[in-house]
């Protein structure tokens, strides 16, 4: 075995991996972990190496007999104490989150408590599994259905909701009756740690949950080992693309969820004080480091874009950026300098390709946080489709105003789009907002709501290139996606008569 225990090398420094119910580490290339708001370096984690996640993996596969055959009302009491256990040690995550991450903490909170609604929802397990009877079918003959879990499972995480995401796909999967590895994002691993821990003073046995950090070495061995049965991933388009085609060639069931370029229309009829009030938060709540992000404003006509434009400006101005553990602040900084570097170039690449640079934050000083990775908000309008910024995803706090002449045409701009994740319409009038929900290419709408996230009861996920993969993640897909189903179809002889041969295809006629 290539791991040993973690506090041999300083558990208060580095960040190792949970494994088999206890935490380990190896040598294998340690990274810095900063905190965002001052860009000091408070702990490493280790990059686990291919046999340390074998060792993860081989955890997981020998708890699964056990914990298949575990009752489904074993497991959900299993996972009422988890969510008491959550609850209760909320700040000490949600700190964390906001330590490495650098979400401000009323976000950091949201993020951790939209988690558990997860974990709330895998509760009912029981009534979730059940499967499907029918008696006489024909003559003597009952037929039913039921799900029947994989076995070892593993979920890939993003830097962004590093609590959240998680918390989408282990405790389903987990419910359902399979086991788990997950790879969580190693820019801020502290969070999925303390989870981990949770889960197993929850009662959770040894090896059902196994958590560890890494990069594409990790990544390669939990897709190309055979023992894992299903992967669920969230982050960009590019990494999802490479998930989905590696492990479904190596047999795996695969979710991949991808990047977005979420749309929010503004009809002429809208509440404008309160279409720019959301768009405030969607655009630069976060600092924008969300999959489900307004990252483009379509107005439609000049006059609405010219309010909506004058609007945010104000707005903008009182806008307040600093550390995320201080209170009041309403946007914190990006996550990692390189991650700084690229959004600040996109905002040059903005005015490079034309765009009216209308707020431009890359200028901001946080008094005391001068080495942070501090972006201002910054707003552009007079985008066109053929720019870059309106096409990538930025993953930033960069609002881009694109101005259309109808609905038609805004969401013609939609559906052209590559990515279909997110997107929503602000408008006094039934009949577009029905038009709209009805007829646009995307997986997420939302009707005066810019953030549509699905609730724990319903599934996430987008069209296009957001999604690679059947099924959304959490809510009813999530079943699916975490068990097979299987038909039983049963007769027995009455009356001890034996029976002839029957050489026709079987049917009730």
């Amino acid at each position: 075995m290539n791991a040993r225990p973690a506090e041999n090398i300083g558990a208060d420094k580095i960040v190792g991996h949970f494994i088999n119910g206890a935490d380990v580490a190896d040598d294998n290339r340690p990274l810095a972990v900063t905190n965002p708001a001052t860009g000091e370096v408070t702990k490493h984690v280790a990059m686990a190496a291919k046999a340390t996640v074998e060792d993860a993996i081989a955890a997981a596969d020998a708890a699964f007999p056990a914990w298949r055959n575990t009752p489904p009302q074993k497991r959900a009491k299993i996972m009422f104490r988890f969510k008491q256990l959550l609850e209760e040690h909320a700040d000490e995550i949600v700190a964390a989150l906001t330590d490495e991450h650098g979400k401000v903490l009323d976000d950091a909170m949201g993020e951790f408590f939209r988690g558990v609604e997860v974990v709330d929802y895998a509760c009912g397990v029981s009534e979730l599994l059940k499967g499907e009877h029918c008696k006489n079918v024909s003559l003597n003959v009952d037929s039913w259905s039921e799900f029947q879990p994989l076995g070892v499972v593993a979920g890939i995480t993003p830097f962004n909701f590093p609590a959240m995401v998680p918390m989408w796909m282990f405790p389903m999967a987990i419910a359902c009756g399979n086991t788990f590895v997950l790879k969580p994002s190693e820019k801020d691993p502290s969070a999925p740690m303390l989870v981990a821990h949770l889960f197993k003073q929850a009662g959770l046995p040894d090896g059902v949950y196994n958590v560890v950090n890494g990069d594409k070495e990790a990544v390669d061995t939990l897709l190309e080992d055979p023992r894992v049965q299903a992967i669920s991933f969230v982050g960009s388009t590019p990494i999802a693309e490479y998930i989905y085609a590696t492990g479904t060639r190596n047999g795996k069931r695969v979710q991949a969820l991808g990047g977005a370029k979420n749309h929010a229309v503004v009809m002429p009829d809208a509440d404008i004080d309160n279409a720019v009030s959301a768009l405030m938060g969607a655009a630069y709540g976060s600092c924008g480091e969300r999959c489900m992000a307004i990252s483009v404003a379509v107005c439609v006509g000049d006059d609405t874009a010219d309010e909506v434009v004058s609007k945010l400006k104000r707005e903008l101005q009182g806008l307040k950026v600093g550390n995320g553990i201080e209170s009041g602040n309403e946007m914190g900084p990006l996550v990692t300098r390189a991650h700084y570097e690229k959004v600040r170039g996109y905002v040059d690449l903005g005015l490079d390709e034309g765009a009216e640079l209308v707020v431009d934050g890359r200028n901001l000083v946080v008094d005391g946080h001068e080495d942070g990775f501090f972006l201002g908000a910054c707003l552009f309008d007079k985008v066109t489709p053929d720019m870059r910024i309106y096409r990538e995803e930025i993953f930033g706090p960069v609002l881009c105003v694109v101005r259309a002449e109808s609905q038609e045409q805004a969401m013609l701009l939609i559906d052209k789009h590559e990515y279909g994740n997110g997107t929503c319409i602000f408008t006094r009038d039934g009949e577009a907002a029905r038009y709209f929900a009805d007829n646009i290419q995307v997986g997420m709408v939302g009707i005066n709501v810019p953030l549509p996230v699905p609730v724990a009861m319903h599934s996430f996920g987008g069209w296009k290139r957001s999604l690679f993969g059947d099924l959304f993640a959490y809510g009813p897909d999530s079943v699916r996606f975490y068990t097979r189903r299987k038909t039983i179809t049963q007769r027995w002889p009455t009356g001890g008569v034996r029976e002839k041969a029957q050489f026709s295809f079987p049917s009730n006629r």
